[in-house]
């Protein structure tokens, strides 16, 4: 029985091996692709959809529990990738 996390994006839930999870290192948002960072972590499906429905709704920053803007830099990056 594999675990289910839900998405910050859509709000759905899903297996955990769908899902992406993102932290925060200092007020930077990472990508951790093998799920072993420290640190809490926030869960998106890997679809741009998801991505910028999370970030317009300010969704890492709550999930994360942290204060302050984050820098999307990496997430703009992945979203580059993948819609190019």
């Amino acid at each position: 029985m594999e675990p289910v996390r839900t998405c910050v994006g859509c709000r759905t839930r899903a297996p955990r091996s769908a899902l992406l999870r993102v932290v925060s290192i200092d007020s930077v948002l990472v990508l951790d692709e093998r799920a072993s960072m420290p640190g809490r972590g926030a869960w998106v499906h890997k679809t741009p959809e998801c991505m910028d429905a999370a970030l317009r709704r300010r969704a890492f920053v709550r999930a994360l529990r942290v204060s302050g803007p984050l820098d999307t830099q990496t997430i703009d990056q992945y979203l580059q990738r993948t819609k190019g």
